[in-house]
C-alpha cells in the first residue's frame, strides 16, 4: 500500500469539485469521450493531442457542451519542451490544473512475443504510454502542491495487472503507470493529492479495432462508464479510493466506496509482490 494511502481522506481537498481538466490524447477515441463528458460536468477543459486541427474542431463542441472556457495544445507528449509548453498554455488561459487525465496511448502494431518485437516501435510504447504521463504530471503536480490540492487521473488497463505473451511494451508501461500512481499517493498525500488508476475496460476505438486478439469481440465496455467514473473522480467521490486501480464496466461504484475503509488499510487494488505464504520472508 502507498504509505499515505490511509490519508486519502484528508487529500485532494476531499469533497471540492475539480475546475479546470487537463487532457492528453483528447482529439480522438476515449480521450475526446472524456473531454466532452468533463465539459458537460461544468469543468474548463484543456485539451492536447499532437495536432492541433482536431482539438479546434473539438473545442466548439465543449463550449456547446458546458464548458465555460476550453484551451487548446499541441504537444507530442513524449517532448519535455512540448509538455512543459502545453501546461503553461492551458493554465494561462483557464488557471491552474486541478484534474490531469492522462488518456494518450498506443500499443505495438504486431502481436509477437517480446524476442520478434521491433525495438525502436518497442520503446516508442514506452515513451507514450509512461515517460508522457510521467512528464505531464512533473509539469502540473507543483501548481497543485501548492494548491493544496490536486487530482490525477493514469488510463490504464487490464494489461498492466496480467502476463501476456504479446504486447510486452504496452504491459511494460501500463504496469510502470501503476508505479507512478503510488508513488503520487505516497508523496503526496498529506499534500491534498490524490491519483488513480483507472481501466476502461475494451472500448470500441481505432486501436482496440486494430487488435487481431478482438476480431471475435462481440461484447464491449460502454465508453460511458468510463467516462462515468472519470467524472466522479473530477467530484471528488473516488477521493477515499486513491491510489487504487478500477475498471470501467465491472466495478460498481457504490460498493467500493463502501469498502475503502477496507482497502486503505489493505494492499488491495494495488501493485504488490504476492508471497508464498506467511513464512515468505519477503511478506
Amino acid at each position: 500500500m502507498p504509505e499515505n494511502a490511509g490519508n486519502a481522506e484528508h487529500a485532494g481537498n476531499a469533497g471540492s469539485d475539480s475546475r479546470v481538466a487537463l487532457v492528453t490524447g483528447a482529439s480522438r477515441g476515449i480521450g475526446r469521450e472524456v473531454v466532452l463528458a468533463l465539459a458537460r460536468a461544468g469543468l474548463s477543459v484543456g485539451l492536447t493531442a499532437r495536432s492541433a486541427k482536431p482539438l479546434e474542431e473539438l473545442r466548439e463542441e465543449c463550449l456547446a457542451a458546458g464548458a465555460p472556457a476550453v484551451a487548446v495544445a499541441a504537444a507530442d507528449v513524449t517532448r519535455p519542451a512540448h509538455v512543459t509548453a502545453a501546461v503553461e498554455r492551458i493554465s494561462s488561459e483557464l488557471g491552474p490544473v486541478d484534474l490531469l487525465v492522462n488518456n494518450a496511448g498506443r500499443i505495438e502494431s504486431d502481436e509477437v512475443p517480446v524476442w520478434e518485437s521491433d525495438p525502436d516501435e518497442w520503446w516508442s510504447v514506452v515513451e507514450t504510454d509512461l515517460h508522457g504521463p510521467y512528464l505531464f504530471c512533473r509539469a502540473v503536480l507543483p501548481a497543485m502542491v501548492e494548491a493544496g490540492h490536486g487530482r490525477v487521473v493514469n488510463v490504464t488497463t487490464g494489461a498492466a495487472v496480467r502476463d501476456s505473451a504479446i504486447y510486452s511494451a504496452y504491459g511494460v508501461a501500463k504496469t510502470g503507470l501503476l508505479r507512478l500512481t503510488g508513488s503520487i499517493v505516497a508523496a503526496g498525500a498529506d499534500a491534498g493529492i490524490t491519483a488513480f488508476d483507472l481501466a476502461p475496460g475494451v472500448v470500441v476505438t481505432d486501436m482496440t479495432r486494430s487488435m487481431a486478439m478482438h476480431d471475435d469481440r462481440t461484447e464491449w465496455t460502454s465508453v460511458e462508464d468510463f467516462t462515468d467514473l472519470v467524472v466522479a473522480a473530477a467530484k471528488g467521490r473516488l477521493d477515499p479510493l486513491s491510489g487504487r486501480y478500477l475498471r470501467a464496466g465491472t466495478d460498481k461504484l457504490d460498493d467500493l466506496l463502501a469498502a475503502a475503509g477496507d482497502l486503505a488499510r489493505s494492499d488491495a487494488r494495488t501493485l504488490r509482490l504476492r508471497p508464498y505464504g506467511d513464512d515468505d520472508p519477503l511478506a
